[in-house]
């Protein structure tokens, strides 16, 4: 089959690899129909995240067709179509059991790798990185999907594959990141990043009863998305702007209820501590770039949330953790637990109270990838979001 592989730091090659097979009981082997590029499938392709080997498939956000399930399957068979979340879960472990999917205790078989760096290991992922599993990924024709009898969504109505791809990860993960920053009804939310996941986490802002969102980033097609959502947009590239003051100025000076931080370990910033973040990560004295989170951590009110859904890899640097305890805010953070939001969410896009398709600018082939994640990088082509038809 073909699939899209990492090869080395900004090296992506679309090759022919092994079909997968079934390798356990409860597995399953999905035709993929359409599979996408994710904003942080940038950080792989940047050399950001360890544990990568020449040679893996790329992509976490897929769906298609059930070829063939392992013989203890009994929730999807042959012919179903499906969604795939990109966390994996065992459904059976402590914190399966507690809905903290993304914690699953049994579906990362390199679990020692993640705890050498963080302690605890979370769950698996599709292709991203030996030490979060060693998955092949789905930007491929065929993918295996273990723990078959807990992760795939069923879909069952004749939505588009473009309408339903993103219950895969970034609809869920935006949603979960406004959900994180506990709004209440009238509440006022400031996001940065205007990429997909911001652009979600908008939407669900308001959905769950935001009165304004305040829309935070650089490029002119994406903030252009927020206006159509509702949001009032900064350009912080402006040369007069300053993102705090913008903000306060926003809110009466008392600064927003809640702030999602939707860039993560990658942030772009021109100022100084743009530069002093780009020059210690280039010397590997850093291992992100923590500028949104700064900012966030200052900006948010007095006994305010800020919420974490942009990945982060490792440890940080002029953190202002002084003003997250001295302004008592809360924060939460983490991987999705996916299999919370997939169905809710689907009864949304069958309401028509969401269309997520309206992110997508690029529809590719899987040849076009490896061109199409330099141009994503470079944010050229006004590109927004990139799917691909994994047969055309």
């Amino acid at each position: 089959m073909k699939a899209v592989c990492w090869m080395g730091t900004s090296k992506v090659e679309t090759l022919t690899v092994d079909d997968p097979q079934l390798l356990n009981a409860q597995d399953a082997i999905i035709k993929i129909t359409r599979t996408a590029i994710c904003g942080s499938d940038l950080h792989l392709y940047d050399g950001m995240i360890p544990t990568m080997e020449a040679g893996d498939v790329l992509g976490h956000e897929f769906m298609g067709i059930v070829e063939e399930v392992g013989k203890d399957v009994t929730k999807i068979k042959r012919g179903d179509r499906v969604v795939i979340p990109f966390t994996i879960a065992c459904g059976n472990c402590l914190f399966c059991k507690k809905k903290i999917w993304a914690a699953c205790d049994n579906s990362n078989p390199n679990a020692q790798l993640m705890e050498k760096a963080y302690g605890y290991s979370g769950s698996g992922l599709f292709g991203y990185s030996h030490m979060m599993g060693g998955y092949a990924g789905g930007q491929a024709q065929y993918a295996r999907v273990p723990y078959a009898n807990v992760g795939p969504l069923k879909i069952e109505s004749d939505l588009s594959d473009e309408k339903v791809l993103f219950l895969s990860d970034i609809f869920p993960t935006g949603y979960m990141a406004a959900e994180n920053a506990q709004i209440t009804e009238g509440d006022t939310v400031a996001v940065w990043g205007c990429g997909p996941v911001g652009q979600f986490a908008i939407a669900s802002a308001f959905m769950l009863g935001a009165a304004k969102v305040i829309a935070i980033d650089r490029f002119p097609e994406r903030l252009e998305l927020a206006r159509s959502l509702g949001a009032i947009t900064v350009d912080y590239s402006e040369e007069d702007v300053s993102v705090l003051e913008a903000l306060k100025d926003l809110t009466g000076g008392i600064g927003p209820d809640a702030c999602i931080d939707a860039v993560g370990l990658e942030a772009h910033s021109s100022d100084l501590q743009g530069v002093y973040d780009t020059v210690k990560t280039a010397l590997l004295l850093e291992t992100d770039r923590p500028i949104v989170l700064r900012q966030a951590i200052m900006a948010v009110r007095k006994g305010g949330t800020l919420s974490i859904p942009g990945v982060y890899g490792g440890l940080l640097d002029k953190v202002p953790f002084g003003a997250a305890f001295g302004k008592g805010i809360t924060m939460k953070m983490g991987q999705t637990n996916m299999h919370n939001y997939m169905t809710p969410l689907l009864e949304r896009i069958e309401k028509g109270q969401i269309d997520p398709s309206y992110i997508i600018s690029h529809r590719i082939t899987l040849d076009q990838a490896p061109d199409m994640y330099k141009i994503w990088r470079d944010k050229k082509e006004k590109v927004t979001k990139i799917v691909i038809d994994p047969w055309a």
